[in-house]
């Protein structure tokens, strides 16, 4: 048995990409859904990769992955970010926006293409930002509210027509985290006021 016969491709993906979502701290029951691996075998990787390695601070987390949209759009700087995360889903098609400004998933379910491109979507993101304030399952919980424009959706920017992500239930300032940041940088106030 050769590890690079083809018909052990599928399983060393699923491997791969469990391998890599266990690095970015994803839940058992994320890397269940686009690995298909069973929760003892993903509990298992963990352990022989990442536990007793002595190297790694990679943690496992408990229980349910994150909700809330409160955390996109509570402040300029978290609102910039998701926008950001939002583009790098479209960009990796993961999601598609249509004319009229309406988010929608490019995957039917999540698979291991669909957890590959995720993860390079949140690498990307970990990359532009010195001070991430989103995690992978936080991420994980934007692509779901995003796509189904149920709490979250994409609204137009007054000043600058830039598009930025919005909570739906909020009132809306019309306009866009960074031109947000710009005004308040003008006025000399602090993130604090």
């Amino acid at each position: 048995m050769r590890l690079t016969d083809d018909r052990y491709a599928t399983e060393r993906s699923q491997f791969e990409l469990a391998l890599r979502m266990i690095g970015h701290e994803a839940r058992t029951g994320t890397i269940r859904e686009c690995t298909g691996l069973s929760d003892d075998r993903i509990r298992k990787l963990y352990t022989t990769y990442f536990r007793h390695t002595g190297t790694t601070a990679v943690q496992r987390r408990r229980g349910k992955s994150p909700r809330q949209v409160m955390r996109f759009v509570k402040n300029p700087e978290n609102q910039l970010q998701a926008t950001v995360l939002v583009t790098l889903f479209c960009i990796g098609r993961l999601l598609r926006v249509d004319n009229g400004n309406k988010v929608s998933p490019c995957w039917p379910r999540p698979g291991v293409e669909f957890g590959h491109r995720l993860c390079r979507a949140f690498e990307t993101y970990l990359l532009i930002h010195d001070a991430p304030e989103l995690s992978f399952e936080w991420a994980w919980n934007l692509l779901h509210n995003i796509a189904y424009n149920d709490e979250l959706y994409l609204a137009a920017c007054a000043p600058c027509g830039a598009y930025y992500v919005q909570d739906a239930y909020a009132l809306d300032s019309q306009r866009c985290p960074a031109c947000q940041i710009e005004m308040r940088s003008r006025h000399g106030t602090t993130a604090g006021t």
